[in-house]
């Protein structure tokens, strides 16, 4: 198991004991990530609020949790999932991914290289650029990249089948690729394959595991 693996699995472990220490650091290490998927499914101005929630149904259920950092963040997103289509449901509106993909061809590129891409996918700039791919891209993308999950934990959390999942995450970094000014196959080609980090916006000890088997 990675480092940051075996602390935050410590750590969920230690919040499960009433640790407010250690559900502190669980919160540090996997809020950013989740932010960001919530973002891609209710938009900004929603997402601190869906999030919240989650949060809270992780802390009444958290003893119920069972198993290691990687299904931690699985289970998760899922409630985040569940949470964030109840809400599209009661606003009565649809999920904020999806779009038509013509509207992606104006934004600019900042990245020089392949590397720099792969990076890229943890920032707002391009969490907006995932929110505009079609839903089934745009979730395998955040939940294989940015929550860092691996391919049979995405696939529970979206009821699919796990090579479903690697398909619509290589369809969308393909695309996300193109739009930020790089060869697909370079960017893809960067993907580790085997488990490594990425960067996450306001967090600098922990790292989510990037993909495995696509």
């Amino acid at each position: 198991m990675l480092g940051d693996d075996a602390e935050l699995t410590a750590a969920v472990l230690g919040a499960q004991d009433g640790d407010e220490n250690a559900f502190r650091a669980v919160y540090r290490a996997v809020h950013p990530r989740l932010l960001g998927y919530v973002r891609t499914l209710v938009g900004e101005a929603d997402a601190e609020d869906v999030t919240s929630e989650a949060w809270l149904q992780v802390a009444r259920d958290l003893e119920r949790f069972s198993g290691d950092a990687d299904r931690f963040r699985g289970w998760a997103a899922r409630i985040a999932r569940n949470r964030a289509l109840d809400h599209i449901r009661m606003r009565g509106r649809r999920p904020a991914i999806g779009g038509d993909e013509t509207e992606l061809s104006g934004h600019a590129a900042e990245s020089d290289t392949a590397g720099e891409a792969i990076e890229a996918l943890a920032t707002g700039r391009t969490l907006s650029l995932i929110a505009r791919l079609p839903q089934d891209q745009a979730e395998a993308v955040v939940l294989r990249v940015v929550m860092g999950l691996d391919a049979k934990t995405a696939a529970e959390t979206l009821g699919k089948r796990p090579g479903a999942v690697r398909t619509a995450a290589h369809r969308g970094l393909k695309k996300l690729a193109e739009l930020i000014g790089e060869d697909p196959e370079a960017v893809l080609d960067a993907l580790p394959q085997q488990p490594g980090t990425l960067p996450s916006p306001g967090v600098t000890h922990a790292c989510a595991r990037t993909q495995k088997d696509m």
